[in-house]
């Protein structure tokens, strides 16, 4: 029987999230991204605790991208987010893709969150 794309895509994100548990024993906090056709946010999340530290998405006003999911859009989230953390006390994360590719707008926020200062 073949699989349709959306239990593809979530078997791809348990497949991910449960190497992340396994990776994360020292239980740092979970960089999240999601990826929708319309825009990008990313959240800082304590599992822990089971509360969001951080948060940034292109759907805020003041970033001017709003309904735009471009590698553009998707820098100036993962900078924002990188600041954010520093506010929140947060300097090292597990960067949680989900089930999207590490390629292109995911590549690109990860990279302006670098080097805005996140360690992952």
């Amino acid at each position: 029987m073949a699989a349709n794309k959306r239990t593809l895509f979530l078997k791809r994100r348990l497949r991910n999230r449960n190497k992340l548990r396994k990776i994360n024993k020292t239980n740092k906090p979970r960089l999240s991204v999601h990826r929708s056709s319309k825009n990008l946010s990313v959240q800082i999340i304590d599992d822990v605790q089971g509360v969001t530290l951080a948060a940034a998405s292109t759907l805020e006003k003041d970033m001017g991208f709003v309904g735009k999911n471009n590698k553009e859009a998707a820098a100036k989230v993962g900078a924002a987010i990188a600041e954010r953390a520093k506010k929140a006390g947060v300097e090292e994360v597990i960067f949680d893709r989900g089930a999207f590719l590490f390629h292109g707008k995911i590549a690109a926020l990860a990279d302006a969150a670098r080097e805005g200062g996140l360690k992952f």
